[in-house]
């Protein structure tokens, strides 16, 4: 369980970053929350946007996506996740 403090320091760290996957109409599925899983253990931080042909409530999908992918959700803003994952071998952020 990330706290308010570390939130609010891997959401400034996020901001500068684009959404590296997008969740489109056909939804998420065990390949996607793979992919996401292995781009959070070399990044620990990624962005995930949900496309507006996408009828599901991004709070769902962004559960979901955490769940999977064993991650923490820093922050869900309209249509845009931000997910983090320690990586166990590139650790580079380090939380206050």
């Amino acid at each position: 369980m990330l706290t308010g403090k570390q939130k609010r320091y891997l959401r400034s760290m996020a901001h500068s970053l684009q959404p590296i996957f997008q969740v489109g109409k056909g939804g998420t599925n065990e390949h996607m929350i793979t992919q996401i899983s292995e781009a959070l253990e070399r990044r620990e931080l990624i962005k995930v946007s949900v496309l507006n042909n996408n009828l599901d409530d991004p709070k769902e999908i962004a559960e979901e996506l955490a769940k999977g992918a064993r991650a923490e959700l820093v922050q869900l803003i309209g249509r845009t996740i931000i997910l983090y994952k320690e990586s166990r071998e590139y650790k580079e952020i380090e939380l206050p």
